[in-house]
């Protein structure tokens, strides 16, 4: 089960609250803060969707570039070790490390974690 939604690129987090009986969440990884609610599921769809398309207008009311969910760039700390290891990795298959860490995403975009 996922507690988020996703429409126009835009990926929303979505909580429920037992106090108030209703459906709440906000337009994750911007900086602006959009937020939604709704007592139904149906009706949280709606009004997420509806928060994206006024934040976008917002935007352009404001002469203001919206941001962006992906940018399509992250930073990850990995260590050393598992750094060299990758350069050599990369430079083995004769591609960028770039292109080396894009293409074992890729491939397997599932991730297990370890302890």
């Amino acid at each position: 089960m996922s507690n988020t939604i996703e429409y126009n690129g835009y990926i929303g987090t979505v909580e429920y609250s037992q106090e108030d009986k209703c459906f709440f969440g906000k337009l994750s990884m911007i900086n602006d803060l959009v937020t939604f609610e709704a007592y139904t599921a149906s009706e949280l769809e709606i009004n997420f969707k509806n928060a994206v398309d006024e934040y976008l207008d917002t935007c352009k009311l404001l002469n203001k570039e919206p941001q962006k969910a992906f940018k399509g760039v992250f930073n990850i700390r990995v260590g050393s070790e598992l750094h060299l290891e990758a350069v050599r990795n990369a430079l083995k298959i004769g591609v960028s490390l770039n292109s080396y860490v894009k293409g074992l995403i890729e491939k397997d975009t599932k991730v297990s974690f370890h302890n």
